[in-house]
C-alpha cells in the first residue's frame, strides 16, 4: 500500500483527489495538510511513502516547503501537482528535489502512473517536461536571467508578469505590500530591468507565462 500525504489549501480539490486515489488499488491518503507548516509537522509525526504537494500555499510557498522537506527527509519522494504550467516551475522544482511534476488538469491515469513511477524510486518526467529539459540543455543558459532569482523572487516575477498588482500578490502569498515591493526591486536589479513591462516581455518570450 502506497501511503500518501496530500498537501493543498483547497479542501474541495483535496477531497476530490483523495477519493480518486483511494479508489485506486494499492494507494491510500493517510495524511492531509492545507499549508507548509502542517505538512512538515505531519511528516515529523508520521511515515509516508510519498507526498503530493501544491506550489501555491498560504505562507511558505510549495518551493520553500519542498526544500525544507528534502533537507530533513531527503529520501521521501515528492510529486508536485500544480495549476501552473510546466514552463514556469518544472525544471526549478526537479532541481530542488521533486520526483515529478504534473498540472492539476492532467488525466487521472497520468496521475496514477506518476505515483507508481515515483514510488518505485524513479523520476516521473512527462513528455512536456522532457521537452522543456531538452530545450534548456540546448540553450545558452547564460541568457536565462531568471535563473539568478531565488524561488520566492521567481514566484513574484511570474505573478507580476501575469498582470497582478502588488496588493493582489501580497494577498495571494500572505505577505505585506512592502515585502512584495522589495522583491520586485530585487528582481529588477538582478535582471537588469527597469519596468514591469520589461519583466512581462521577458517572461512571455521565455515561455514562463502565457500571453
Amino acid at each position: 500500500m502506497i501511503t500518501i500525504l496530500l498537501v493543498d489549501d483547497h479542501a474541495i480539490f483535496r477531497e476530490g483527489l483523495k477519493k480518486i486515489i483511494e479508489n485506486t488499488t494499492g494507494m491510500s491518503v493517510t495524511g492531509e495538510a492545507n499549508n507548509g507548516d502542517e505538512a512538515l509537522q505531519q511528516i515529523k509525526e508520521n511515515e509516508f511513502d510519498l507526498v503530493i504537494l501544491d506550489i501555491s500555499l498560504p505562507g511558505q510557498s510549495g518551493l520553500e516547503v519542498l526544500k525544507e522537506l528534502k533537507h530533513n527527509n531527503p529520501k521521501l519522494p515528492v510529486l508536485i501537482l500544480s495549476m501552473h504550467s510546466e514552463e514556469q516551475y518544472a525544471r526549478r522544482l526537479l532541481k530542488s528535489g521533486a520526483s515529478g511534476y504534473l498540472k492539476k488538469d492532467s488525466a487521472f491515469d497520468q496521475l496514477v502512473s506518476a505515483i507508481r513511477t515515483i514510488d518505485s524510486g524513479k523520476k516521473y518526467i512527462s513528455p512536456i517536461v522532457a521537452h522543456i529539459l531538452a530545450e534548456f540543455i540546448e540553450r545558452d543558459t547564460e541568457k536565462d536571467r531568471h535563473e539568478l532569482l531565488s524561488d520566492r523572487e521567481f514566484q513574484v516575477l511570474c505573478l507580476i508578469a501575469s498582470g497582478k498588482t502588488v496588493t493582489e500578490i501580497s494577498k495571494e502569498l500572505s505577505l505585506s505590500d512592502k515585502t512584495i515591493s522589495t522583491y520586485r526591486a530585487r528582481i529588477l536589479e538582478k535582471m537588469k530591468m527597469k519596468t514591469n513591462a520589461e519583466l512581462t516581455f521577458y517572461t512571455i518570450n521565455n515561455k514562463l507565462v502565457k500571453n
